[in-house]
């Protein structure tokens, strides 16, 4: 029998300030309850106000135990790392960085000609068998992720599988489904999930019926159980990101950029930074 999925709760992004004082709206941050397993930070950053200033974006930090995902949808982000990797990633591209063992990083963004910046952040978190790999990234370019647009609805997907298609993300632990998703006005969508995985959508323009209730921009939903999610459609169109995760089931100790699943790694890791044997 097949089971839709319903929400189990609507959450209000906050605003943060993070980096060099960039302002955030966050609807998942992380903590030790660890609610949202796999993934542990999902933060949305546009800077289109001019009032705003000079962007000072995200000078050199670090990282451990994480995975981080950038999605730009305009404007763009120069990085530059520890393991002398640099580059920039433009609309529609994603960075998708395993940190593993330990990776020093800056994100720097850049306004588009329209003047704006617009984008997504999300932490997944990796199993303790992981948490010291090698790190390595996955830079996905805009023309290589794969658009797949049916009956009213467009889906850029990054990982995981829709209509026998599968995302340029690979070897991810958490085996996600990470999706732009856009809905015309009148349309019925609906997408397969494994049952179990910690499923999410953050709407961030329009509104529809997710589950049989309806939810409007901005916010994030967490959703429970079940095989599918079904997304109705009325009178206004709809735009999210859809994620979903097997979660680990593991204990996590959070202290800023590190994620560990305990106390004496999390002081293991402020250890390494402070003696300069933090990258290898």
């Amino acid at each position: 029998m097949k089971t839709s999925r319903k929400i189990d709760r609507v959450i209000d992004p906050e605003y943060v300030i993070e980096g060099a004082d960039v302002l955030l709206r966050r609807s998942i941050a992380p903590r030790r309850s660890n609610e949202f397993d796999p993934f542990l930070l999902f933060d949305h950053f546009a800077f289109n106000d001019p009032k705003e200033g000079p962007i000072r974006g995200f000078p050199t930090h670090p990282h451990r135990g994480i995975e981080t995902v950038t999605y730009m949808l305009e404007g763009s982000v120069r990085h530059r790392d520890s393991l002398d990797n640099m580059g920039s990633i433009g609309a529609g591209d994603v960075q998708w960085m395993t940190s593993g063992r330990g990776i020093l990083h800056e994100e720097m963004p850049q306004r588009s000609p329209n003047g704006n910046i617009y984008g997504f952040q999300l932490w997944v978190n990796l199993p303790s068998h992981l948490k010291m790999s090698t790190p390595r990234y996955q830079e996905v370019s805009d023309l290589t992720i794969p658009v797949v647009e049916k009956n009213g609805a467009k889906v850029r997907l990054v990982a995981g599988s829709m209509d026998g298609i599968e995302g340029p993300v690979t070897e991810i632990a958490a085996s996600p489904l990470y999706m732009d998703v856009q809905i015309a006005p009148g349309v019925e969508w609906r997408q397969a999930i494994p049952l179990g995985h910690t499923t999410v959508a953050y709407v961030f323009e329009g509104e529809a019926a997710f589950g049989g209730e309806s939810v409007k921009a901005v916010r994030m939903i967490k959703f429970g159980d079940g095989d599918h999610l079904q997304v109705v459609t009325e009178n206004s169109p709809v735009r999210f990101m859809l994620m979903a995760g097997a979660p680990f089931g593991e204990p996590i100790v959070p202290y800023g950029p590190f994620v560990m699943n305990t106390e004496q790694e999390i002081y293991e890791a402020i250890a390494d930074l402070r003696r300069g044997t933090f990258v290898k």
